[in-house]
C-alpha cells in the first residue's frame, strides 16, 4: 500500500452525532492526530479498482437467473449463519482456497450496496457518503483480501476506513464511539479456526447482522461473481481506492479502562484500581494482547507471566480458544506459579473469553455464565438470562436460586442474543445474554458479545470483593454450580452431494422431532424452559415475532422405564460444516451411554436417517 502524505481535501475532519443518532454533517473523515490517522491507497489487482460506470447494470442485466447455478454456489456456501468464512490459504487436506480474493471483493461491494439500501429504506433518499471501518486479526491472508475489500466497499462508494489489527467488538464500537462514529463496520476473522481460514463479520449501528441479512448479500455477491467470471463488469482502470488509516484500538481501550475506574471508584487511587493485582493474560498470538498493555497495566496491574501477547497469523502455541484445553491448562499453570488473582483466555478476534480463578479453576462453558449471571444478578433481581440449549440443568438451577429466569434457546451466539433484545422488547428484562462456548452480551454495552467486557465485569466484582474485605477469589461466587454427571459430544457427517447437506441436515433434524410427538420414541418429551416465549425443543418462539431460523435443532429430556429423568440430547445440523452434532448431559453415571444406545436403535436405525447420515461415530459410542 502507498502512503500519501496528506489527506486529500475531501478527507478532513467532521462532526460526530451521538451513537445512533443520524450524522447530518458533510461526508468527512475523521483525520485524529498525525501519529495514529494517515491516508493510504490499497493496492488491488484490477478487479480491486473502481469499475466502469454502469457495470452493476451489465451485470444484472446479463445474469438473470443464471446465478442460482453452481458458480454462484461458491459466494453462498462460503455463508456461515451471520458471518463469512472459508479456506483462505492452501494447506488443509481435501480443501481448496474458496475465500478468493474476488470471493471478497464481490462481498464487500454487496454489503456496501446493501447498507445503501437500507438507509434508502429508511431515509427516502441515498444521503450523505457511507462511511465503513475495517479491522483485521493477524492472520496471513489478512492484508491480501483487507486490499481487494477496500476495493469493494469504494466500489459501492463507501469511504473506507482500515483500524489495521483490531478485535471484533472494537468494530462495531467504532460505530459507537465518539471521533469515529462510523455507518458501519466488517472483521476480517475466522475466530479459532486454522491460520489457512478467513472470514467476515458485519455491523451496523444496530449490532451484528443477521443470517437472513447476510444470506442476502451472499446472494447479491453471487451475482456480481458470476459476472465478474463472465467478464461482465468490474473492469474499470481507475485508480485504487483511498482509505484512510485509523488507530481506533487506543480509543477503545480508553474506553474499557474508563469503566473499570469509574465502576470501581477506588477510594485511594482511582487512577490506577488494580494495584496490587496480579491478572495473566493468554492471547494465544491474536488480538488480544491490547489487554494486558493498554487496559490492565495502565490501571495499576502487574501481567508479568502472560502469555502468547504478540500477535501471529500462524497461531504457533495453541489455538486461541477459550474452550481448547491445551489454552486453558497453560492458564492455569501461569496463574498458580505467579500467585496471580486471574488469568484470562481471549479467542483470536476477542469476541469471547474464558478466566481462570486464583486456585487454578477454568471458568468457561456453563461456568462463566454462572458467574457472570450471580454478578448482574446482583444488580438486576429478577432478570432474565439467555443461553443456548446445550446449557446444563445445573446452571438452570443456579440462575432461578439467585432469583433469576433462565430462557434456554437455539445454538448461535447470534440467536441467543438476538433472543434476549426482543425479550426487552416485548418487556421481558433480559441483562444477560450467553453461549456456552464464551460469547457473552449485555444489554448495559449494547447487546454486543465481546469477550474483554466480560472480563471487565469479572474484573471490577474481583477489586469490590477485595475492598469490602471479602476473602476468596471470583471462584467463590459460583462454588454452588452443580456440574454434569456426563456430558458426551458426537458429530454424524452429512453424506452425498454437498449441495444436498443443508436440506438433508435439515431432515434428519425434523425426523427426531416427528419421531417423538408421534409417540415412536416413548420416554423422549421435547424441552421447553416455559416462560419465555419459546416452546418445541427449545427451538420455535410463540410470540408475534419468531426469530428466523438458521439451522434446525431440538432439545429433548429422557425418562427411563421408571420415569427416571437421566438427562437430555440436543440435536442439531451445524451451520459450519456438513454434519448433525449430538449434545448429551445426564446427571447420573452412564446416562450418556443409556441415551445414546436408545436414540441409536430406536431412531437412527428406523427412521431411515441412517441411509444419508453416518452414525459410526455413535455405533462406536454405544458399543
Amino acid at each position: 500500500m502507498a502512503t500519501i502524505t496528506a489527506p486529500p481535501a475531501a478527507l478532513q475532519p467532521r462532526e460526530h452525532a451521538r451513537p445512533g443518532r443520524a450524522l447530518r454533517s458533510a461526508p468527512r473523515a475523521w483525520s485524529g492526530r498525525r501519529r495514529c490517522c494517515q491516508v493510504i491507497r490499497a493496492t488491488a489487482s484490477s478487479r480491486g479498482r473502481p469499475a466502469a460506470t454502469g457495470s452493476g447494470q451489465l451485470e444484472s442485466t446479463a445474469l438473470g437467473a443464471s446465478a442460482g447455478g453452481e458458480e454462484g454456489d461458491v459466494i453462498r456456501r462460503l455463508q456461515n449463519g451471520p458471518d463469512v468464512r472459508g479456506v483462505a490459504l492452501e494447506g488443509e487436506k481435501g480443501r481448496a482456497v474458496d475465500l478468493t480474493p474476488l470471493a471478497v471483493e464481490v462481498i464487500g461491494e454487496s454489503f456496501g450496496e446493501w447498507l445503501r439500501d437500507q438507509r434508502r429504506e429508511r431515509e427516502g433518499e441515498d444521503g450523505e457518503q457511507l462511511r465503513v471501518s475495517v479491522g483485521r486479526d493477524p492472520r496471513l491472508s489478512g492484508s491480501r483480501l483487507s486490499a481487494v475489500l477496500f476495493a469493494g466497499l469504494a466500489k459501492a462508494g463507501c469511504a473506507v476506513f482500515d483500524m489495521g489489527l483490531a478485535t471484533t467488538p472494537a468494530c462495531f464500537m467504532s460505530t459507537i464511539l465518539p471521533r469515529f462514529s462510523y455507518d458501519a463496520s466488517i472483521m476480517m476473522t475466522a475466530s479459532h479456526l486454522p491460520y489457512t481460514r478467513n472470514g467476515l463479520k458485519f455491523f451496523t449501528k444496530r449490532g451484528g447482522l443477521s443470517s437472513v441479512e447476510v444470506e442476502g448479500i451472499c446472494d447479491r455477491a453471487a451475482r456480481k461473481y458470476v459476472a465478474r467470471k463472465m467478464g461482465l463488469g468490474g473492469g474499470g482502470l481507475g485508480m485504487p481506492p483511498v482509505v484512510m488509516r485509523v488507530d481506533l484500538m487506543s480509543a477503545y481501550a480508553q474506553h474499557l479502562r474508563d469503566i473499570i475506574k469509574e465502576r470501581v471508584a477506588h477510594p485511594t487511587h482511582y487512577d490506577t484500581p488494580l494495584e496490587g493485582f496480579k491478572v495473566i493474560v493468554n492471547a494465544g498470538n491474536g488480538c488480544g494482547g491490547f489487554f494486558a498493555w493498554d487496559v490492565l497495566e495502565k490501571l495499576g496491574a502487574d501481567t508479568t507471566g502472560s502469555l502468547h501477547l504478540g500477535p501471529d497469523g500462524m497461531f504457533p502455541n495453541h489455538m486461541p480458544n477459550p474452550e481448547d484445553a491445551t489454552a486453558m491448562s497453560l492458564t492455569r499453570g501461569a496463574v498458580l506459579a505467579g500467585g496471580a488473582d486471574l488469568g484470562v483466555v481471549f479467542d483470536t478476534d476477542v469476541d469471547r473469553s474464558g478466566v481462570v480463578d486464583d486456585a487454578g479453576a477454568a471458568i468457561n462453558g456453563d461456568r462463566l455464565i454462572a458467574l457472570i449471571s450471580a454478578i448482574v444478578l446482583a444488580e438486576h433481581p429478577g432478570t432474565t438470562v439467555v443461553t443456548d440449549a446445550r446449557a446444563g440443568d445445573g446452571l438452570t438451577r443456579f440462575i432461578e436460586a439467585r432469583g433469576g429466569r433462565h430462557c434456554l434457546y437455539r445454538v448461535g451466539y447470534r440467536n441467543v442474543i438476538d433472543k434476549g433484545a426482543q425479550l426487552n422488547a416485548d418487556g421481558v428484562e433480559t441483562h444477560v445474554m450467553m453461549e456456552t462456548t464464551g460469547h457473552g452480551a449485555l444489554r448495559e454495552n449494547h447487546f454486543l458479545d465481546d469477550g474483554a467486557y466480560m472480563v471487565v465485569k469479572i474484573i471490577i466484582e474481583m477489586v469490590r470483593m477485595r475492598l469490602a474485605g471479602l476473602e476468596g477469589g471470583v471462584g467463590g461466587l459460583i462454588r454452588d454450580l452443580e456440574e454434569p454427571a456426563e456430558s458426551v459430544l458426537l458429530r454424524m457427517d452429512i453424506v452425498g452431494e454437498p449441495n444436498s447437506a443443508k436440506q438433508r441436515g435439515v431432515e434428519a433434524v425434523e425426523a427426531f422431532k416427528t419421531y417423538i410427538e408421534e409417540g415412536k420414541l416413548s420416554g423422549w418429551v421435547l424441552d421447553d424452559c416455559g416462560d419465555c416465549s419459546v416452546d418445541e425443543g427449545c427451538l420455535v418462539d410463540n410470540n408475534d415475532h419468531p426469530i428466523d431460523v438458521d439451522a434446525y435443532m431440538y432439545r429433548a429430556k429422557f425418562y427411563d422405564e421408571s420415569q427416571r429423568p437421566l438427562g437430555w440430547v440436543h440435536i442439531r445440523q451445524s451451520v459450519h460444516n456438513p454434519n448433525i452434532a449430538l449434545n448429551l448431559q445426564s446427571c447420573v453415571p452412564g446416562g450418556c451411554r443409556s441415551m445414546a444406545v436408545d436414540l441409536f436403535e430406536r431412531f437412527l436405525l428406523t427412521s431411515g436417517v441412517n441411509e444419508f447420515v453416518d452414525t459410526s461415530e455413535v455405533q462406536k459410542f454405544v458399543k
